[in-house]
């Protein structure tokens, strides 16, 4: 199997270095970051750690968009939503008919896009609870002991054929730990959900997950928006891959035994001054539900807090002394 990565961040640096090193699968990279591309170029590929340690250069193949002429089985998709549209944009020129697409990506709203480029019966959407940071171009730093952290994979209609067994066979030979579900929106949902507590949370409060799950706190609030979540999605007719008790249990295992020194990639695009994926996450819950009569207002107040904090990280607070002082 040949795969291409588009969007060479923390999460494709990792799914696509994990199939290239230990399952032995050809790997492409595509981004449109231009120190990213420069920097593995310079190096000769992109250096990897694990929590911090060991850290080693691997040689990799990177393309910009307009210089790839690959032609792989399928793409692994890992942008950031607000990126995604251009990406694909840059990309069509070299998809093909038979090629099939498989996005990992946080929050909703990634799925429409793809559609424009790959029928349903070509997409695979998934989940992942594997923490990966990215340092610094060319820089990239694997959370966990190897073979640990989960994902979850879906085909969009929603009956798995050939490909995607074998799709299935090559993550799990790259410690990637998939579970192959039936239940595709549901399956997105279920991350959108864990993504709504832990992500925004711990972002807001500038802590990592096993901070957050340490608090007295943790699990009222937790619930709180696991039920709001839950109930906007009942009201849309969604039915979410876990059941509330086990979405906390999974917040629990995963920021308290998997990732407890982790900080989430919502607060490492806030502490960067980068806009968050919080319209795509609590954002997201709040519109299905207000679109079904339900109103998830914690998660509405949640997005409108992170908004804030960006206003907060990004305003010019010498200009605007300045224009107070001179009225």
């Amino acid at each position: 199997m040949h795969y291409t990565v588009l969007g060479a961040g923390a999460m494709g640096l990792r799914y696509g270095v994990l199939l290239q090193e230990v399952a032995g699968m050809k790997v492409d990279f595509v981004d449109n970051w231009d120190p990213e591309v420069d920097t593995i170029h310079s190096q000769g590929g992109v250096y990897v750690s694990r929590d911090g340690e060991e850290k080693h250069l691997v040689p990799i193949n990177i393309y910009r968009p307009e210089e790839y002429t690959g032609d792989p089985d399928a793409y692994i998709i890992f942008c950031k939503q607000m990126g995604l549209q251009k990406m694909l944009e840059q990309c069509a020129h070299f998809f093909k008919p038979h090629q099939y697409a498989i996005s990992c990506m946080n929050g909703m709203g990634h799925i429409e896009k793809i559609n424009q480029y790959f029928p349903k019966e070509h997409v695979l959407g998934g989940t992942a609870l594997i923490a990966t940071v990215l340092n610094g171009a060319g820089d990239v730093d694997f959370i966990g002991r190897p073979n640990t952290g989960t994902m979850n994979i879906c085909p969009q209609t929603e009956v798995a054929d050939d490909f995607t067994h074998q799709v299935v066979a090559d993550f799990r030979a790259a410690h990637l730990n998939p579970n192959l579900t039936d239940n595709f929106v549901g399956t997105l949902m279920a991350k959108v959900t864990f993504n709504s507590v832990v992500n925004t949370l711990c972002t807001m409060f500038e802590i990592t997950m096993g901070e957050f799950i340490a608090s007295p706190v943790a699990e009222k609030l937790s619930k709180q928006l696991i039920d709001e979540a839950y109930t906007a999605c009942e009201a849309a007719g969604i039915q979410l891959l876990n059941t509330r008790e086990e979405e906390w249990e999974s917040v629990v295992h995963v920021s308290r035994d998997a990732n407890p020194l982790h900080y989430p990639s919502m607060y490492q695009d806030m502490s960067k001054n980068r806009p968050t994926e919080v319209d795509y996450i609590n954002g997201y819950i709040y519109e299905v539900g207000h679109a079904h009569g339900f109103e998830a207002s914690t998660h509405n107040f949640l997005r409108n807090l992170v908004h804030l904090a960006e206003f907060g990280k990004t305003f010019d607070m010498d200009a605007f002394r300045a224009e107070v002082l001179a009225r």
